[in-house]
């Protein structure tokens, strides 16, 4: 960060090659002369840490659970790649050799590109993918449950070219999913970190169009994966999102996610077949669509149930946080009212999720093992 400012912002790899190569010397004078901005910037991830794991405390006594959401790749632009570009697919000084993705979906015709670097996992491998499991159980200091984003590049990801601009021509490769879970499950047993039956404490996001093989690795685990309630009401009876077509428990309902519109910006823009549906699942005219899609969550046989707070507010899509395959006007809603204005919300969150045998959690064991 300190390196970062001096250069004015520029990206690791446009900073004098001493620097972007990690130059003992360069970075030996940068701690002696920069010392003050270094204890500076030490001091403030310092406090960040105290404040969190405070924060972390008072959640487990009051049994609430954090869950936490990784990014399966890093960016091109972090520490991480500029401390051991050897774990990446870089090229000469510092440029793309192969990119991150997916290949063209119903979200883009041609593809999401995300211009972080993939991982040379044959140098994770030879080093017993020690980066990985550091990174994982590093955050799992922070949070009780950890989303795994993007979780099919466990087991095959879509590699593209550095130079391409959009992710047409990539191509599925192989990933060492099974030994790399098998390691963190291993550490997380001797640091107690599993939840009742030997479970990792991960939930493995495994949307879009997943392979068998993908929810084979999932399985293997006994991860659980996610439904996402928007997508329901295509019309379909074997719809996997019907709360109907759970198979078993293992699963965490979403009302919609960070990429999704918001509940009521998704319900303005349905058709008339399409709320005649949602009526229909949820028994009822939908005058509040977040909250009776909410309540279909929570009555569904899903271990876990998640509403965005947005939902909960009954916002439109004035609010949405995401839109995939879109570079601006993103992240960009913001909370602005006092925390004390959502009591009302929260407090009819928590009757409801009562009302279906739902409540705070005593301890991340009990998240194997009970609703929540």
């Amino acid at each position: 960060m300190v390196l970062r400012r001096r250069h004015g912002g520029l990206p690791w790899w446009q900073w004098p090659e001493p620097l972007a190569r990690r130059n003992r010397s360069a970075l030996a004078h940068l701690a002696q002369q920069g010392r003050a901005e270094l204890e500076a910037e030490a001091l403030l991830q310092w406090q960040l840490q105290l404040q969190w794991q405070r924060l972390r405390q008072q959640a487990q006594e009051r049994g609430v659970l954090l869950v936490g959401d990784i990014p399966f790749y890093v960016a091109h632009d972090s520490a991480d790649v500029w401390r051991d570009p050897q774990l990446f697919s870089l090229g000469p000084g510092g440029s793309l050799r192969q990119q991150s993705g997916v290949p063209p979906d119903y979200f883009s015709a041609t593809g999401q590109l995300w211009g972080t670097p993939v991982y040379r996992w044959s140098r994770h491998w030879l080093g017993g993918f020690r980066w990985w499991l550091r990174r994982l159980e590093r955050q799992l200091e922070l949070f009780d449950l950890l989303r795994l984003d993007h979780f099919r590049a466990l087991q095959a990801y879509w590699s593209v070219p550095g130079t391409d601009a959009t992710a047409e021509n990539g191509q599925w490769r192989p990933s060492p999913g099974v030994p790399l879970l098998e390691l963190l499950r291993w550490r997380c047993r001797r640091r107690g970190l599993l939840l009742s039956g030997g479970r990792l404490p991960l939930i493995a996001e495994d949307l879009g169009v997943i392979t068998p093989e993908v929810e084979a690795l999932r399985d293997r685990f006994a991860l659980p994966g996610m439904k996402i309630l928007q997508f329901a009401f295509d019309g379909n009876d074997d719809n996997p999102y019907l709360p109907a077509n759970y198979r078993g428990s293992r699963w965490v309902v979403y009302t919609g996610t960070h990429d999704n519109a918001t509940s009521l910006g998704w319900w303005q823009g349905l058709d008339g077949d399409s709320r005649d549906r949602v009526a229909a699942a949820v028994g009822a005219e939908v005058r509040a669509p977040s909250w009776q899609l909410l309540e279909l969550a929570l009555a569904s046989p899903a271990e876990l149930a998640v509403v965005p707070l947005q939902d909960l507010l009954e916002l439109d899509d004035q609010a949405r946080f995401n839109t995939p395959g879109t570079s601006s006007g993103n992240w960009s809603w913001r909370l602005e009212q006092p925390v004390a204005s959502l009591a009302g919300a929260v407090h009819g969150f928590g009757a409801m999720a009562a009302r279906y045998g739902r409540g705070p959690l005593a301890s991340p064991e009990a998240a194997g093992a009970a609703g929540g």
